[in-house]
């Protein structure tokens, strides 16, 4: 059941679950955010909270990362530098670690990244490993030496990782379409057509919705971001 309404140890105010219209900063994870999360009443305060940075649970185990019991954590509990596994983003913040003398790291709401999503024959796969290039920055590892996790069509032959999507979207903001001029992202430089697959490039477009739509959980509860990604899917 949603929290309308909660108390959190971060804050000393009640804070309430309510939609804002600009991008805000979690001050949970520290990572940007869209659309419904908590917020302090009092407007001096300016405090935020993704509905998962504040409803996050003490430990949670993920099916990628099977043999690990992944703690959750305020602030990186060590002394080095640590990178999300899915998103590859410094950790800031909030942040679910496990013991391992390799730890993985997720963020609160990269946890929560869909395993799958299909659309009209069109199907995606979460996946930790790097099996092609991805289609936009068109390497198989980002930023800090990290190989983040990805999106692969279900041929296998495609693939997005979830931190080139995550940047688009943002990128959609920084343009001022708030990212809901969605349906004309079929001219935009993401929807690349490897070569001699020029009868896919419908296909790609819809791969890039669908993407975007999975990826979009990354920042929190974006509603209206994910009804223009919706109607989009629904006109192709």
């Amino acid at each position: 059941m949603r929290l309308t309404e909660i108390d959190h140890f971060s804050h000393p105010h009640r804070l309430h679950l309510e939609s804002t219209e600009a991008p805000y900063r979690c001050d949970g994870c520290k990572e940007e955010g869209f659309g419904r999360c908590y917020q302090c009443p009092y407007e001096d305060c300016n405090f935020h909270l993704h509905e998962e940075c504040g409803n996050a649970s003490l430990s949670i185990s993920h099916p990628y990362l099977k043999t690990c019991n992944l703690k959750f954590h305020q602030k990186n509990p060590t002394s080095k530098d640590r990178y999300c596994d899915a998103c590859g983003m410094d950790i800031n913040g909030f942040v679910y670690q496990c013991s391992h003398k390799d730890a993985h790291d997720l963020h609160p709401c990269c946890a929560k990244l869909p395993k799958a999503l299909s659309n009209n024959g069109v199907e995606i796969y979460l996946s930790k490993e790097v099996r092609s290039k991805c289609l936009r920055c068109e390497r198989k590892v980002i930023a800090n030496g990290v190989k983040g996790w990805s999106y692969v069509s279900s041929c296998g032959k495609y693939c997005y990782h979830v931190a080139c999507v995550r940047e688009a979207i943002l990128e959609d903001w920084r343009r001022g379409s708030n990212g809901l001029e969605l349906q004309n992202i079929s001219s935009s430089r993401e929807v690349v057509v490897p070569s001699g697959e020029s009868s896919w490039r419908k296909n790609a477009r819809k791969l890039w919705l669908i993407v975007k739509l999975a990826v979009s959980v990354i920042f929190g509860d974006p509603v209206t971001l994910i009804a223009s990604l919706i109607q989009a899917l629904s006109s192709n």
